[in-house]
């Protein structure tokens, strides 16, 4: 999605030089949220200020959740079918090879020496023995800026600080705690989901699918709103829609509390991406030269690999594992592999899945 972005905005409309554009992507990396929506958003708050990061922003998470909304209602009246049934049989086990697939793609990106290796393996040890994954985080970011010590990080921008954005990010910041004010008073409900889906975005550094194992741990594990197999189905869900795949907490929210959670959860789960990368487009220039910053944002990173080596351990075990279900995943992790796009693997697992879990 990131490649779409740029195609558009640096090479058909020219809105931003491949040079700012590259800083933008880098900064949204540094910073915690889905790194397409911001990266949408940035293009939008370069070229029009924070009214046209609002434009950016909704405009390219709009379609998904709307699709996911709908998807959502058809779930919770159809899935008791036998049909439904047949078809989620078949995308539990597509969505343990998209969960692998993911933790390869995000450890040939992070695993760079044997330290990234042992705070990956920490981590899903840690996890696994029910250490909160929020304090497994914080601490492989502070044994990080021990841990590289001597490590080189950083670069040049080509943006400077901005006092105009800070402003905008406080006024941001304003509404966001207006809001949360409202729904903690209005619907103690909706602010306990807001509340869940804003700690998970803040602490999900290195895009969506880091988002996956801590929605998984406060939404299953630590809340108990829904059970593994549920979850499972609507991560399965969010790869049929376009966008990013933390629009899981639409189907979550949904699932919970109905519209109202549906839109509390969508929102709760995006905004505070949109409100750092205003404040932090202002300091973009001394974040990416940070060698603190870099060394501690690697570990976290490296630590996100062993997150989400857990999740694949802990979805598989979900699943009953008979030979149909072993080919079926196995077909759908070599496919993506081979970087055949997951909408086409999700569908066509649909269809097996009809004619072989009948």
């Amino acid at each position: 999605m990131v490649a779409y972005i740029e195609e558009m905005a640096v090479n058909k409309y020219a809105w931003l030089d491949n040079k700012t554009f590259k800083d933008g992507v880098a900064l949204c990396q540094a910073i915690p949220g889905a790194t397409a929506m911001q990266v949408a958003a940035y293009v939008g708050l370069r070229t029009k200020g924070v009214r046209g990061s609002l434009s950016t922003f909704v405009g390219f998470g709009l379609p998904a959740f709307v699709l996911m909304l709908l998807l959502s209602v058809l779930y919770a009246r159809l899935s008791g079918l036998q049909q439904v049934l047949s078809v989620f049989a078949g995308l539990e086990v597509t969505v343990v090879a998209i969960i692998v697939n993911a933790t390869i793609s995000f450890g040939k990106g992070c695993l760079k020496d044997y330290r990234d290796v042992a705070v990956a393996l920490v981590t899903a040890l840690l996890f696994w023995l029910g250490i909160s994954p929020f304090v497994v985080i914080i601490g492989a970011g502070l044994v990080g800026i021990v841990l590289f010590q001597g490590q080189t990080f950083g670069g040049n921008s080509s943006e400077t600080g901005s006092l105009f954005h800070v402003k905008q990010a406080i006024v941001l910041f304003s509404i966001l705690i207006a809001s949360f004010l409202s729904l903690y008073f209005l619907d103690n409900r909706l602010f306990e989901i807001a509340a869940l889906m804003v700690k998970v975005d803040l602490f999900a550094f290195g895009g969506g699918f880091a988002s996956l194992p801590l929605l998984l741990n406060q939404v299953v594990e630590v809340k108990g709103w829904l059970d593994n197999k549920t979850f499972m189905d609507g991560v399965a869900l969010g790869q049929i829609t376009p966008g990013p795949i933390v629009i899981t907490s639409t189907f979550v929210g949904y699932m919970v509390y109905g519209f109202p959670g549906a839109i509390v959860a969508t929102l709760a789960m995006f905004a505070p991406s949109l409100f750092m990368l205003v404040l932090a487009s202002a300091f973009l220039d001394p974040i990416r030269k940070s060698h603190v910053f870099g060394k501690l944002t690697r570990a976290i990173l490296a630590s996100f690999v062993g997150l989400l080596f857990y999740t694949a351990i802990k979805f598989g075990a979900n699943v009953p594992w008979e030979i149909m279900r072993v080919i079926l995943g196995l077909a759908a992790l070599v496919a993506l592999l081979r970087k055949i796009d997951v909408l086409y693997i999700v569908v066509a697992a649909s269809l097996v899945s009809v004619v072989a879990f009948r």
